[in-house]
């Protein structure tokens, strides 16, 4: 259902267009003009042919999860909710351990703390980190974890294909001085398309190399600290306004928005593990399910445990 509705955005489809794209071409060249041509007769052309692929397998593996899993849509409610005694019932909540439920006037809908919504999936994604168009879909709860393995596959692969690159490069120069390009170039493609397929390999590859891994960092971050880019933002902007506000006037007061729930900071190995799953760390590399988490002891639900 949410790559249903978050394929309708022509960015995305685009991006992803774009990404299978350069997959392919990145293989179709490694294989093609850097692998055949300069380790044909040695054992180590199959060797990268595999290694190579492999990454490859298990980077589209991820992309793929990442697209069509559910980022963590807070469920509609099936019949309308009526919000005009919301206040009167805020105390009730906030009694029964749900603070930090807000009401979201787009879905319409309650959603549970650090829940935000997304205007290109129309929906609201619990622990939203952004709308990625690469994957064309949200970054949120439930697919971090394979967004985080295909940045990382991303990144190895381009790694992995400018070290052949160079490499091939390498050993063709050093096969035309040693006086081998003539027996060459009677089987091998033009020298000038050679090139060409290199320099937009290498292009392609630091290109995206250094995106994923900035990305993959920042996404370390988030998890390690425990807030979202968005929780970051609102965190800045409610420090800005409190030293703006204390310096207008000595008695402004430093309270916290209702909107902003507090959370208690747990240890870095338990943050990861919330994303990446509770077993093994060599599961980590793997796009397998992991049980969803939960915030607080609450499940969520399209209502929280109060009346309405």
């Amino acid at each position: 259902m949410a790559a249903l509705r978050c394929r309708r955005d022509p960015c995305g489809v685009i991006c992803i267009i774009l990404t299978y794209f350069s997959v392919f071409y990145a293989d179709y060249v490694v294989i093609q003009y850097v692998l055949i041509p300069a380790y044909s007769d040695s054992v180590w052309c199959t060797l990268h042919g595999s290694v190579f692929n492999l990454i490859l397998l298990l980077l589209l593996a991820c992309h793929a999860k990442a697209v069509f899993s559910d980022p963590g849509m807070v469920p509609l409610p099936e019949t309308a909710i009526d919000f005009s005694d919301l206040r009167s019932q805020s105390s009730r909540m906030n009694d029964r351990g749900c603070e930090g439920w807000t009401v979201c006037s787009r879905c319409e809908t309650y959603r549970p703390p650090r829940a935000h919504h997304c205007r290109v999936c129309q929906r609201c994604i619990r622990r939203m980190d952004h709308h990625c168009p690469w994957i064309n879909n949200c970054v949120g709860e439930l697919n971090q974890k394979y967004f985080i393995q295909f940045l990382f596959y991303t990144g190895m692969a381009s790694l992995y294909s400018l070290v052949l690159v160079v490499s091939a490069w390498v050993w063709r120069i050093r096969s035309e001085r040693e006086g081998d390009s003539e027996k060459e170039d009677e089987e091998s493609p033009s020298k000038h398309l050679i090139v060409a397929h290199y320099i937009i390999l290498l292009v392609e590859s630091v290109l995206f190399g250094v995106f994923v891994m900035v990305i993959f960092y920042d996404q370390l971050v988030s998890i390690i600290t425990d807030e979202t880019p968005i929780e970051q933002m609102k965190n800045r902007l409610m420090i800005k306004d409190r030293s703006s506000a204390s310096s207008s006037s000595s008695n402004a007061t430093t309270s916290q928005p209702p909107n902003h729930t507090p959370h208690t900071r747990k240890p870095k190995m338990a943050l990861l593990r919330e994303v990446f799953g509770r077993g093994s760390v060599w599961c980590w590399l793997l796009p397998l399910h992991s049980s969803a988490p939960t915030v607080g002891g609450i499940s969520y639900s399209a209502l929280p445990d109060y009346d309405v």
